[in-house]
């Protein structure tokens, strides 16, 4: 049964779900969200009995957006305005650093990041609203900055698939960060968008062996299958930019040169380096996580991070929070920057155009009389 604890203090140790429950996932526990007054703690009841472990299923719940574009100003990031199809993400990275945004709903950053989804299918006919509202100003949308837009429900809802359509016809920029092979069943929209000069995609590759890769990223392609993915993209003309993104000190960093050589010969174009970050919930979930799946060097790791952020798991401040601070960052630069100028790759792909936008029909919601 469940009990409920008043005081988040009361509970140094979060609850851990047993490993058959949670296969094919990268979190250990569903801790309650720090906007949360309670703490769910499972005990025993004396009622136990010996059965097979249910396994956690994805569920999809719907929203209706009034909004889909947000804005930010954070003056790290390459983009100011943003959309995003899914909350939540079934890849179960565990090094995400969206999943604080799950306590906001009420839910837990933890598995129910990655097994509790809200979908929203009506973002397609919102987003066509919004471009064609008077006095609307194109500038490049970033999709795909939060979760990722090609997960695996992406296969069945196809919200992404409808909003490239909606942002196909209206000949506005996006930018598309993801590292789902789904994403080639839209080369048919993305292929002539990319010969107007429109998208641009990031695909992410973490490292190029696929057990840390299955560990890391439980429900992402593979290594292999996502540099084919870039391959095919590169090949119909379409901008990939390769995101080593996260480095994990003392367990990824080796492999930066590797990566950027095989993306290169794969046809990336340009290439970005972010190190591991851990806001929030995502600093426990990520312990808990190294303890159990690489307890040989999870001190280690983590006395990396800390070094990196200033002697704390993470550090937010802008300018610091993605690169890093001190001489081992410095040092992580230094060997990213030699491998692209060595290798061809740009630090950013051209930019976009935005003044091709045109509003379906003519300008703004007046109908023609003719």
């Amino acid at each position: 049964m469940f009990v409920l604890c008043s005081n988040h203090a009361d509970m140094e140790e979060t609850e851990r779900i047993e490993p058959a429950r949670r296969r094919g996932r990268a979190a250990a526990s569903n801790p309650s969200g720090r906007f949360e007054p309670y703490r769910h703690v499972i005990v025993a009841d004396g009622w136990d009995r010996e059965e097979e472990p249910t396994p956690l299923r994805t569920e999809v719940t719907e929203e209706r957006p009034r909004r889909v574009l947000t804005t930010n100003d954070s003056p790290d990031v390459g983009f100011d305005v943003s959309l995003n199809p899914y909350r939540g993400c079934e890849h179960g990275c565990i090094y995400c650093f969206a999943r604080p945004g799950h306590a906001w709903l009420g839910l837990s950053p933890g598995l129910d990041f990655e097994t509790r989804l809200i979908a929203r299918p009506q973002a397609p006919e919102v987003l066509g609203r919004e471009l064609a509202a008077r006095g609307y100003v194109p500038r490049v949308i970033a999709i795909g900055t939060y979760t990722d837009p090609y997960q695996p429900i992406e296969r069945d809802r196809r919200i992404m698939r409808r909003l490239l359509e909606v942002l196909s016809a209206h000949d506005h920029p996006v930018a598309i960060t993801t590292k789902g092979m789904l994403i080639e069943r839209d080369i048919d929209l993305l292929a002539p968008m990319a010969a107007k000069g429109l998208v641009h995609v990031g695909l992410s590759v973490t490292t190029l062996d696929p057990a840390t890769a299955r560990a890391m990223e439980p429900r992402v392609p593979s290594p292999a299958r996502r540099l084919l993915v870039l391959r095919r993209l590169a090949g119909a003309g379409i901008p990939v930019r390769v995101m080593v993104a996260p480095v994990v000190p003392a367990l990824t960093d080796h492999e930066i040169e590797a990566i950027l050589a095989a993306a290169a010969e794969s046809g990336a174009k340009a290439a970005g380096l972010i190190v591991l970050r851990l806001p929030a919930e995502v600093a426990p979930l990520f312990r808990d996580w190294l303890a159990e799946r690489f307890p040989d060097r999870a001190a280690r790791v983590m006395n990396r991070v800390r070094e990196l952020h200033g002697g704390r798991d993470y550090d937010p401040a802008w300018g610091r929070r993605m690169t890093g601070q001190g001489e081992w960052a410095r040092l992580l630069a230094a060997r990213f920057d030699l491998a692209c100028r060595r290798l061809g790759l740009a630090r950013a792909l051209p930019p976009l155009r935005t003044d091709l936008f045109r509003v379906p029909g003519g300008s703004g919601s007046q109908l023609s009389l003719f």
